[in-house]
């Protein structure tokens, strides 16, 4: 009934450089609470593509990176994180659209994912129940940092 609707819930994980959804798989074990029972996970796997901080070898890579360590003037590839920012939310919108509430929706993201966590949840035009960056950073500069709706500051 629509309480079961309520409860559902949703975890989307974004893995790091160079990894892969499956191999994060496991980290759904950590969660074997009741109150997980109804939660949907998902652990997709970045595209392969050229990284340029590793002279341009092919990984799986949700955006480009251009140099590690990052410092704060390091270069952001924006269009690229935007891109993949679109293709999160379109999960995340597929999951709306299938009767899970944006208030249990929960964007989860190791170093490249984590910062690919962070724009997503922020640029996400409805309030989600939260995100989780681990080891990320902030991928973007001040033109987009504007862009962050009120419902999404909260």
């Amino acid at each position: 009934g629509p309480m079961a609707a309520r409860n559902r819930s949703f975890v989307l994980w974004l893995h790091g450089l160079g990894d892969s959804g499956p191999a994060n798989e496991p980290i759904r074990t950590f969660f074997a609470a009741p109150e997980f029972r109804h939660t949907k996970w998902v652990f997709p796997s970045a595209p392969n593509s050229p990284v340029s901080c590793n002279n341009g070898a092919v990984m799986p890579s949700w955006f480009d990176i251009h140099e590690l360590p990052l410092s704060p003037g390091s270069p952001q590839d924006e269009s690229g994180v935007l891109k993949a920012v679109e293709n999160v939310h379109a999960m995340i919108d597929r999951e709306v659209a299938g009767g899970i509430h944006p208030d249990n929706i929960f964007v989860c993201g190791f170093s490249q994912g984590g910062a690919l966590t962070l724009a997503s949840v922020l640029l996400y035009p409805k309030t989600l129940g939260g995100g989780a960056v681990f080891s990320g950073w902030v991928p973007f500069g001040s033109s987009v940092i504007e862009r962050i709706s009120p419902e999404a500051r909260k």
